[in-house]
């Protein structure tokens, strides 16, 4: 891994490999237009995905392979957008009856050649939900190398946890379809009015909690007023904003891209590795690092309930918060379901409102990604349920997988039992050995009691 130095982000040599067919179709079942400009635009995502942030620091990925693999008999009309970005598209075409490609084949082989080639590859970047490629994922661990998933559909829990950092699915139709990167903008706060100095900051997210007051960007100002006969004065503050800035972006890429609220220490240790000068200083005269947060990310939430977390508000709510959910004891079926699916721990009673509001939504409006989400969030909320926006996402997600079209209206009971049909599924894929009485229960469980036995 390459350093470039302090005052730039960590280049990392990355290996970009993309199951073009499964992104594909996973995203054209959540988001048409996202998959559009998946295959489409292959250019715009690519320079977003280089530029990021993990646990240490900011980094920048250099992708020294780029390569797609498709169906050519399928899919080959978004070849010519792929070759224009600078990728290598590897025909894979269908070798059997069913119709399945080599895409699965011919990506592990090629990840295994760079793994033995001269150049040391610090990061497997691998774009695919397909859980096949776990064991890939460890053979690269195994060797030192960072791995990172990009998913379009649900994915096994034992994928997501092998990798070092995970871009779920509503994270990529966000990341393909923005036409500006949320993750470099770094917005300061206003200059400060004698008046206005305590109203809490607005944000345009449902989910938001009210920031804690924000004060003046104090070093910014303080350097700019500072008199002409004291450059070492204006040298100084100038650095130390510099830097102050570096630990902003660094958590706000971190932050954005996660995939559900992340944990404050892990945060911490962002901001940290981007700027170290930060604890030395008491966090730029915050006294620690949630007012640093609060101070210096008014766009982010924050939690210092312990263990504290942090999340994007556009994104997530309080109720997305682990152990949020707990609204009775699950039975311990349901606490297995949840710790090796992710399952979202709610009850059937909270399940059942999830379902009957989104039948309602799909019966007044039709199906839009974030549109729904947010209206049946909303709707969550009013009838008393404690549902996160997450939540609501990964049901969605489930159901589309499934195959149901939500582009029409649907009843609470068909959504119920596509829900359920997703989640045995996950457990099978998980390897649960269960009973028909197991499978009953956690149908009767996550459809809210409204799903077909």
């Amino acid at each position: 891994m390459s350093v470039t130095g302090t005052d730039h982000p960590r280049v990392l040599r990355s290996a970009l490999l993309v199951d073009f067919d499964n992104v594909y179709i996973g995203l054209k079942r959540l988001d048409p237009a996202a998959a559009e400009a998946f295959a489409t635009n292959p250019g715009h995502w690519l320079d977003e995905l280089a530029q990021g942030a993990d646990t240490d620091g900011a980094v920048t990925r250099r992708f020294l392979v780029r390569a797609c693999y498709l169906n050519p008999s399928v899919y080959a009309r978004y070849r010519p957008n792929f070759t224009r970005a600078g990728f290598r598209v590897v025909d894979c075409p269908s070798l059997t009856q069913q119709g399945k490609s080599s895409a699965d084949i011919n990506l592990v082989l090629d990840a295994v050649d760079a793994l033995a080639a001269p150049t040391r590859y610090d990061e497997f970047v691998i774009v695919s939900a397909d859980a096949d490629f776990t064991p890939l994922a460890q053979r690269c661990r195994a060797d030192d190398r960072r791995v990172t998933i990009i998913t379009a559909s649900p994915a096994a829990s034992a994928y997501r946890s092998v990798a070092d950092s995970v871009v779920g699915a509503d994270a990529l139709a966000d990341l393909v379809t923005q036409t500006a990167s949320p993750l470099d903008v770094d917005a300061a706060p206003a200059a400060p009015e004698p008046e206005a100095a305590t109203a809490p900051t607005a944000r345009a997210a449902d989910d938001a909690p009210s920031p804690a007051p924000t004060p003046a960007a104090t070093e910014a100002t303080t350097s700019a007023a500072a008199p002409a006969g004291e450059p070492a004065t204006q040298a100084a503050a100038t650095t130390t904003t510099a830097s102050d800035s570096r630990a902003r972006r660094a958590v706000r890429r971190h932050v954005r891209t996660a995939d559900r609220p992340v944990p404050l220490g892990a945060v911490a240790q962002v901001a940290l590795a981007a700027d170290p000068t930060l604890s030395a200083g008491g966090w730029g005269g915050a006294g620690g690092f949630a007012g640093w947060l609060t101070r210096s990310l008014p766009d982010l939430a924050v939690s210092t309930r312990p263990p504290g977390h942090v999340w994007d508000p556009r994104r997530f709510g309080e109720a997305d918060l682990p152990g949020a959910v707990a609204d009775t004891d699950p039975t311990e079926l349901q606490k297995q379901v949840i710790a090796v699916t992710d399952t979202p721990g709610l009850s059937q009673e909270h399940y059942r409102v999830l379902l009957e509001r989104l039948a309602d939504d799909l019966a007044e409006h039709p199906f839009e990604r974030v549109g729904t989400s947010r209206r049946v969030h909303e709707a969550c909320q009013q009838a008393g349920a404690k549902v996160g926006r997450s939540t609501v996402n990964f049901v969605l997600s489930g159901v589309l997988y499934t195959g149901l079209s939500l582009t029409e209206p649907r009843t609470a009971r068909e959504l119920a039992s596509a829900w359920a049909d997703n989640v045995i599924g996950l457990c099978r894929g998980a390897r649960m050995e269960l009973t028909a009485g197991d499978a009953a229960a956690i149908r009767a469980w996550v459809g809210g009691g409204l799903a077909d036995s």
